[in-house]
């Protein structure tokens, strides 16, 4: 069975070495519309508008008012806490073209930010992706 597939690697060599590109060209792309279109963890928090904390204390929501410049509108972006643990922030809301950042805990695991109810800590909202 080996000696099938090393035949086949020395016969071929240009079509094994233009898959290999292609996959890895096809990974980059894949890693770049990510990147640009679903991951909200590299938006960088603005001007603090909110901040409320959980019933029982264990997190924290803050809510932050993102300008993008002149030629975009503003945006609010829910970053959670985690009081209890030593833990990393997390983003969970990203809402363009708003500029209120009301939060209400509805109970300790799910809260409500401007309308929309997320579930804590593994829930997220963004409005690319309803």
């Amino acid at each position: 069975m080996f000696k099938r597939f090393s035949s086949f690697f020395i016969r071929h060599p240009v079509l094994i070495s233009l898959s290999f590109v292609f996959i890895m060209v096809f990974c980059v792309f894949g890693y770049i519309v990510h990147w640009a279109f679903y991951n909200i963890e590299r938006i960088e928090p603005g001007e603090l508008i909110s901040e409320k904390t959980s019933p029982s204390g264990a997190y924290t929501v803050r809510t932050y008012l993102n300008n993008g410049g002149a030629t975009v509108n503003y945006a609010v972006l829910g970053v959670l806490f985690s009081n209890e643990k030593n833990t990393d922030s997390k983003h969970i809301y990203w809402q363009y073209k708003e500029t209120a950042g009301e939060i209400n805990w509805i109970d300790e695991d799910t809260v409500n930010i401007n309308g929309q109810e997320i579930n804590i800590p593994d829930g997220k909202y963004d409005y690319r992706h309803p």
